[in-house]
């Protein structure tokens, strides 16, 4: 039986990745990049020969039942352990940020300034004159939403507005600052994010209601600033001035940018380069691996594409024309976009049906699904006359990555590289009930998640963040859609052909 159809449940999480990504005593310098020693690091050797070390805090779900071995402190180790992998990208210093240093001059490379601009964490951002005439904006992103209307409107909409939802807050009660500021550093990344995530920590802010709309569709005025998540100011300011891509269409001369907003700003092509991407979307080369592989891997992964080949960067399809949309897995239309999804050789046979279920990455530049958090399953059950599944007559396909929870073994790995396709062989027999065959496509983005939050909520429902978190889990739980779904009807009479 291929690994993907199995029938056990596995926990699969990778929620040690950022302890033993860097497991070295000391600070590693990677790309500027600065990665604190913490307790998770001291952890790392135990932890990358599959071993907990001197913690023990294993969860497991096999055939749904939830086995808990917990020693000393339980919730806040398995908290812990848990957040460290919600940071999409390299871990970064947790020192007192020190003052930003001078950009690099024009003539430098993107990667000379890209180094220089992800240095994290970001120093504080001073003062943000738009003109001698106006008082300093603030860093909320309405205050840019006042002349950039539409890239504010796409943003507010986008999974960056969300990167600090109720299921990353909810984690951090029993987290130092330091180790806080592990995710921080690619979920809210601005120095003055954090010191208003400090605040609402230690002053149980959280427990006021006007602060208990975090999770809400759209970003309010009344949030805090870390709830914002990646921000206007997190990829477009560093030390009081404005960064962004080259002016489209003819330019102005220099002494013309004076008399524009901010003075004018300071254009790169690093914008539209995956390279800018990757400060959060790939792991360094001596980051954590697992049969071989990095946890996270989407940049390298484009860069063995297709796509990269033709010059096609993240930006053209998660910013197409600019656009601030990020969107990616927990879009249909995306998704859509990005494979050849469908099923044929629909066939009753000697009490027998059959089907084929197939999925092609046509076009995503990754593998489908990048990273360890989604879940695409390839399946087909017979229905009744009512729609209700009948048992016993479904059969999966998984396209994903499962791995232990202490990251010593990868269970499968079924993602798709660029032009690779899954498929689905449904043979069953004839259910004398059957009204109709379905064949289906789903995709779970937060599937992960999910299985995060469920096993805080088994250890811990009743604590600080339990509120947060059964928002969160509610809301990863709607993340999931149909990609693609076709009935098959059964023809009268097909029934007599089945055994008796």
């Amino acid at each position: 039986m291929h690994p993907s159809e199995s029938t056990t449940r596995y926990w699969p999480r990778d929620d040690l990745d950022r302890c033993t990504a860097f497991p070295i005593p000391g600070a590693v310098d990677h790309r500027h990049f600065r990665y604190p020693v913490t307790s998770c690091s001291r952890l790392g050797p135990a932890l990358g020969q599959g071993r907990l070390g001197p913690v023990r805090a294993v969860v497991s779900i096999v055939v749904g039942e939830l086995h808990h071995l917990i020693r000393a402190k339980p919730l806040s180790r398995i908290v812990f352990l848990l957040v460290l992998w919600l940071a999409s990208g390299p871990l970064s210093g947790i020192e007192a940020p020190s003052p930003l240093p001078s950009p690099p001059n024009s003539a430098s490379s993107t990667g000379e300034f890209l180094r220089w601009f992800w240095e994290r964490p970001l120093a504080e951002q001073g003062t943000l004159a738009i003109s001698p005439d106006l008082p300093d904006p603030p860093l909320v992103p309405e205050a840019c939403g006042l002349c950039h209307a539409s890239q504010y409107g796409d943003w507010m909409g986008s999974r960056h507005a969300h990167a600090m939802g109720a299921g990353a807050i909810g984690q951090f009660f029993d987290m130092s600052e330091a180790e806080r500021q592990a995710c921080l550093d690619c979920h809210a990344p601005l120095q003055e994010q954090s010191e208003t995530l400090t605040e609402y920590i230690e002053d149980s802010m959280w427990a006021e209601p006007a602060s208990q709309d975090h999770a809400t569709a759209t970003p309010t005025k009344n949030r805090p600033l870390h709830e914002r998540g990646v921000i206007c100011g997190a990829c477009h300011i560093r030390a009081g001035r404005w960064y962004g891509p080259p002016r489209r269409g003819e330019s102005l001369p220099p002494e013309d940018l004076g008399a524009l907003p901010h003075h004018g700003w300071v254009s790169s092509d690093a914008f539209e380069d995956s390279r800018f991407c990757a400060a959060c979307h790939q792991f360094p080369p001596d980051g954590f691996r697992l049969d071989g592989k990095l946890i996270e891997n989407t940049y390298e992964e484009w860069r063995a594409s297709p796509q990269a080949r033709l010059g096609v960067q993240c930006q053209t399809c998660h910013m197409p024309d600019r656009r601030h949309l990020f969107r990616g897995i927990h879009d249909p239309e995306t998704v859509r976009g990005g494979v050849n999804a469908g099923s044929e050789s629909f066939s009753i046979a000697e009490g027998t049906i059959r089907v084929l279920v197939f999925l092609t990455n046509t076009a995503t530049g990754h593998r489908l699904p990048t990273y360890v958090t989604p879940e695409i399953r390839l399946e087909a059950y017979q229905t009744d006359i009512d729609g209700e599944a009948i048992p016993d007559t479904k059969q999966i396909r998984w396209v994903a990555r499962k791995v232990s929870l202490d990251l010593g073994k990868e269970y499968f790995d079924t993602r798709l590289a660029p032009g690779e396709t899954a498929t689905l062989a449904y043979r069953k027999p004839l259910s004398r009930r059957a009204d109709t065959l379905v064949a289906r496509i789903y995709v779970e983005p937060d599937a992960l998640y999910s299985r995060i939050y469920q096993a805080l909520l088994e250890l811990s429902p009743d604590g600080e963040g339990s509120p947060l978190i059964r928002k969160a889990l509610a809301e990863s739980k709607r993340s999931g859609f149909s990609l693609y779904e076709k009935h098959y009807p059964i023809p009268k009479g097909r029934h007599g052909e089945q055994e008796p």
